[in-house]
């Protein structure tokens, strides 16, 4: 996008002004770029006194809840910030929406790749350096769940007690809250949300040992290195919380790219990445957290990200997201329930 895009979004006078303020440079704002990101958040780039920024604020059509989840994520970026979890450092935050119409906060730019938009000869180049990329996201996963988040001050970060409790009556009520939306039914997904949502309900794991959890872990949500298999940074922190880690893992293992689902996720080249099985193997070699039903981990993933995608696809049937979007969306919930229901 251009950086008339860019400056649409913001205001380079009162940022200026702001980071006077903090003493993060002087002089004009330039090189002015919107990044890839989020449709709820976006990352704007730009330099100022030789120095390289990232931007993350509330895109312009932002829901009314967005000032809270970019203040959640300044909150989580914060307490993670001495520990050994890959992530942007933190470099200042405003939680002033009257500065920039919105909260914001600046970042480091990440000097990585994300592999859904393409790899560094270097790695294309190497199946090897691709297979240490796939144990690399299940690593991060783990580092996180590890943090001890009490002592970084996470406490209220989220309510740990009745999580997984939590989960299907959420994401049932959010599917049901799409009959609102003209022109979309649900009749053909109506029947498997509520069995996969039973057979949750009923197979719920008793007990397990809270963490934080990203809440959106996949490969599009992180950075990898340029010089090597390591992750440079996880990012798009916005559904971050307290809870049970392994709902990162299962989100792992179902965002998976799979060769007999041609909805999956598209990374080229995929020669040298590890299986499924072999990134739990490496996850279970690695925790001394209970994986024995890991099946219900993949199951819920599988209910929540379709019921998520279902939204774009209700949205689009209403008028309010392009259609082609909201189709291939649709197609993937289908898969999704169709995985959940082979599980099950």
């Amino acid at each position: 996008m251009s950086a008339e895009a860019w400056r649409a979004l913001v205001d380079a006078g009162a940022l200026a002004a702001w980071m006077d303020r903090h003493a993060l440079g002087s002089g004009p704002i330039g090189d002015e770029k919107v990044l890839a990101g989020g449709t709820q958040n976006l990352l704007l780039a730009f330099t100022r006194d030789g120095a390289r920024y990232v931007l993350r604020r509330p895109s312009s059509h932002a829901r009314p809840e967005a000032n809270e989840t970019i203040r959640r994520e300044i909150q989580v970026l914060s307490a993670i910030a001495h520990t050994d979890v890959p992530h942007p450092r933190l470099i200042a935050a405003c939680e002033e929406p009257d500065v920039l119409g919105a909260n914001f906060y600046l970042m480091q730019a990440i000097d990585g790749f994300n592999v859904t938009t393409g790899m560094p000869a270097l790695h294309a180049g190497s199946p090897e350096l691709r297979r240490g990329m796939g144990f690399a996201l299940v690593d991060g996963a783990l580092r996180l769940g590890e943090v001890d988040y009490t002592a970084v001050g996470l406490a209220g970060f989220g309510r740990a007690e009745g999580f997984l409790e939590r989960q299907v009556g959420r994401w049932r009520k959010q599917f049901e809250g799409y009959a609102g939306l003209s022109g979309w039914s649900g009749v053909d997904l109506a029947q498997p949300v509520e069995r996969v949502g039973d057979w949750l309900e009923r197979n719920r794991p008793s007990t397990f040992k809270p963490g934080i959890l990203h809440g959106d872990y996949h490969l599009a949500n992180v950075m990898f290195s340029n010089s090597g298999p390591g992750l440079a940074a996880i990012v798009d922190w916005e559904l971050a919380t307290i809870g049970d880690p392994l709902i990162d893992l299962g989100w792992v293992l179902t965002t998976w790219p799979r060769s007999d689902d041609p909805t999956s996720m598209k990374i080229e080249p995929w020669e040298g990445f590890p299986s499924a099985d072999e990134l739990l193997a490496h996850y279970r070699e690695r925790s001394e957290r209970d994986l024995s039903a890991m099946d219900w981990y993949v199951v819920l993933a599988c209910y929540k990200l379709g019921i998520l995608l279902e939204g774009t696809y209700a949205r689009a049937c209403a008028g309010k997201a392009p259609k082609e979007i909201g189709d291939r969306f649709h197609a993937r919930t289908v898969a999704l329930f169709e995985r959940a229901l082979r599980l099950v």
